[in-house]
């Protein structure tokens, strides 16, 4: 199966093939740095971590260009109520980001430029777009002229006609139409400033994505990203002025992540469900714990977020880890796992990735794995072991998880004082063995009882014609 991308751009999955074989070109837009990043933006940072992961993996050298917006209406108005600079304001925040990611295990990407470093690039696409008559200047502010772009609305499905003014989209009389939207804004006091054509200003919000992407990926591009939120009007003004000023394609492959929930609610300070990834990096014992959960759903789906899934994944990890501090045991020395022929786990998990990088498939071939790793540790197979000890070990790469050593995550665990029994393979196969029992004896009451008790425990039963089988939750 090849690998296969949902296309937003045409809403059809879609094969994925590069425009230079062997080589990916993905962009996806990153944060604005006017506070700590929440975990609404976690779930799209290891989604894309995760894609580029995977890409990786599978043979493509990747150039991965994430941005940071330093200069919006935001920054600035944090930075003066606190008395100091937007730069100073944003150093900051770049920095505790900068120590999020990596707690998170995101892999750095090829290029994180900063839209106030490339000021110029953005002026001679704003002329560019001038000189076509899709720009117009006034009274200083250049703004971008969206019925003059025939496509305009492409992305999100949208007839211009149809649509209302959406987020940052300021009303402004001046303007020729009511969707037109800035790319060029005069400056104002208190404001950070830079010199143009048009006099002292700033950029647009939008610009500076179609300027980094084009000077770092050239254009057309292979992989365009980012949150459902901004598809409209973010992404689609991305698109406007790119291939308004180009004349070809921005990207060819639009891939958005769903949005987060927290405890089934629309994530919200005013509601005191604002969830920063720092305060939720400390309810778990370690991160890999925080991404399991963001990758249980698909990226494409939204994601309800709750204590009770970091629950439920605190304790899956241990077991798994229980499972490979057992493997690495028995394996000791003689670990020859990379040099023996691959199982059928590591090419059903390739399957489920290539599948528009389903995740929750693709936990559930490494859980598969480890179930199947306890039964060859029960019979004394050792090499059978090994070999999916190194799968696993493979296969947790490209998602970022079952990276760290089995006892240095049980010790943890342990220390955090989020350890918690768990029943053993064995036990589960006792209980369901009784359960079968009960049920030929007709005492449904003790079979529910039993179902009960192993669905506490986070293993879910699956009744068949030639048995019962368990996954772990």
């Amino acid at each position: 199966m090849a690998l296969r991308f949902h296309n937003t751009l045409t809403g059809k999955t879609e094969e994925f093939v590069p425009l230079r074989s062997g080589e990916v070109h993905m962009y996806v837009c990153g944060v604005t740095v006017y506070d700590r990043s929440h975990i609404g933006h976690a779930r799209a940072l290891v989604a894309f971590d995760v894609i580029y992961r995977y890409l990786q993996f599978s043979g493509y050298e990747v150039t991965f260009v994430r941005n940071f917006t330093d200069v919006d209406d935001k920054i600035i108005n944090r930075a003066n109520e606190r008395g100091i600079s937007a730069e100073e304001l944003t150093d900051t925040y770049i920095r505790d980001f900068n120590s999020d990611m990596q707690a998170l295990r995101c892999l750095p990407p090829t290029h994180e430029p900063r839209a106030t470093q490339h000021i110029p690039d953005m002026l001679t696409l704003i002329q560019e777009l001038e000189a076509k008559k899709l720009a117009y200047a006034v009274d200083g502010d250049v703004y971008y002229a969206v019925d003059r772009f025939a496509a305009y609305g492409k992305l999100a499905h949208r007839r211009l006609e149809d649509m209302e003014a959406g987020a940052r989209i300021e009303v402004d009389e001046r303007k020729r139409h009511p969707m037109d939207f800035a790319l060029w804004k005069s400056s104002k006091p208190g404001e950070p400033a830079w010199d143009s054509p048009w006099g002292k200003g700033r950029p647009g919000w939008h610009i500076e994505c179609s300027a980094m992407s084009s000077k770092y990926l050239g254009q057309p591009f292979d992989i365009h990203g980012g949150g459902a939120d901004l598809i409209f009007p973010h992404h689609e003004n991305e698109i406007a002025q790119s291939e308004g000023a180009k004349g070809c394609a921005l990207a060819r492959y639009w891939l958005h992540n769903g949005m987060v929930t927290v405890e089934q609610e629309k994530m919200s300070k005013s509601l005191g469900n604002f969830l920063t990834i720092e305060a939720a990096l400390s309810k778990v014992s370690t991160p890999e714990v925080l991404r399991q959960v963001l990758l249980s759903s698909h990226y494409r789906m939204a994601l309800d977020f709750s204590t009770q899934k970091l629950a439920e994944a605190e304790k899956g990890l241990a077991r798994i880890y229980k499972t490979l501090a057992r493997a690495d045991e028995a394996i000791g020395a003689s670990n020859n796992g990379d040099r023996l022929a691959e199982s059928a786990h590591i090419n059903r998990f390739r399957e489920a990735m290539d599948d528009d990088c389903n995740t929750p498939r693709a936990l559930g071939m490494i859980f598969d794995g480890v179930r199947e790793m306890n039964r060859a540790l029960d019979g004394g197979q050792i090499p059978e072991v090994a070999v999916l000890r190194s799968e696993i070990a493979k296969m947790g790469g490209v998602l970022g998880l079952f990276q760290e050593p089995p006892a240095q995550f049980l010790e943890h665990q342990k220390q955090t004082g989020l350890a918690e029994a768990s029943l053993t393979p064995e036990a589960i196969e006792a209980l369901i063995d009784e359960r079968a029992a009960a049920r030929k004896e007709k005492d449904f009451q003790r079979a529910d009882e039993i179902r009960a008790q192993l669905a506490e425990q986070g293993i879910v039963l699956k009744d068949s014609l030639t048995g019962t089988t368990w996954t772990v939750r």
